[in-house]
């Protein structure tokens, strides 16, 4: 089994040495600025490795696999720094979501890959327990690829391939399922609070709703999901929404509300062909109210 050290042990980094040490893995060193992050994850590790600090990268030198899981902005600055350490022919991973193998390009002779967990990771146990079943988006060298392929298999994931080019767009569409999921959720908090009810309770009120959506996608496609007013293409209840945000002056959910409006009914038309008219005229009201805001 292969030998691993991490650089970087924040959540992600964290979550990666306690998935891969369940697995059998061995876990050589752990490089970190916040030391006592990375005592905290050695000690829940089936072996005990080196706590080291960026200072000490020439030690990675003893294991077969690198994985750099800085933030993003850092990787760079890391892989400069490691390429002055690092013998050829290891095989040097990173997980970032937005950046392709091209970043690793300094480390001359080594093999290079990203690989990057399509889950969100609030907590490093948590996320060591959430990466299986997961999707992980590879990309880069076919030696470091083929070592990522066999990983994904062993945290129990599967795995998918993009363009080196397109590793930014596939990375703001998972910024849309995640981020922004958590963001539109927060719309909907807000929205239910100007009703007289805390944020702490619409959150509450809310995920059961928003679980049953998830567990609708589980088995069909977005535009058989949908459900609600778009769905239905009911013209007058949409009117009394827009009336109801505008009157509480909230323009940026105003907004939001019917962007989205016209995305779903786009969805409608796919399975409800015969709601046609009523479709095209919800999207006319909402141009319409949208020019008059």
């Amino acid at each position: 089994m292969k030998k691993i050290s991490i650089i970087g042990i924040g959540r992600m980094g964290g979550a990666l040495a306690l998935a891969l040490s369940k697995k059998g893995y061995t876990i050589e060193q752990l490089i970190s600025k916040n030391l006592k992050n990375a005592e905290i994850i050695a000690e829940k590790l089936n072996n005990k490795p080196e706590i080291l600090s960026y200072s000490k990268l020439e030690k990675v030198n003893s294991s077969d696999v690198v994985f750099i899981t800085t933030q993003d902005d850092r990787i760079t600055e890391v892989a400069v720094a490691l390429s002055q350490k690092i013998s050829p022919g290891k095989i040097v991973f990173h997980t970032s979501g937005s950046l392709s193998s091209q970043v690793l390009s300094v480390l001359k002779g080594c093999y290079k890959a990203s690989l990057h967990p399509l889950i969100s990771v609030s907590n490093p146990f948590t996320g060591s327990e959430n990466l299986k079943n997961a999707f992980f988006c590879l990309e880069g060298d076919e030696k470091a690829v083929e070592l990522g392929k066999r990983i994904v298999f062993d945290l129990e994931g599967q795995f998918f391939f993009v363009r080196t080019e397109d590793k930014p767009l596939y990375h703001a569409a998972a910024v849309i399922t995640a981020g922004h999921l958590v963001a539109l959720f927060q719309v909907a908090v807000k929205l239910l609070s100007k009703c007289g009810i805390s944020e702490p309770e619409a959150q509450k009120i809310f995920l059961p709703l928003a679980k049953s959506v998830i567990k609708n996608l589980e088995t069909q496609p977005p535009e058989k999901a949908l459900t609600g007013t778009f769905a239905r293409a009911d013209v007058e209840t949409m009117k009394q929404h827009l009336r109801a945000i505008k009157q509480k002056k909230l323009d940026d959910v105003l907004e939001i509300y019917s962007k989205l409006g016209l995305i779903s009914l786009e969805l409608s038309q796919k399975v409800n062909p015969d709601l046609k008219e009523q479709i095209e005229k919800m999207k006319a009201e909402i141009t319409d109210f949208l020019s008059k805001k």
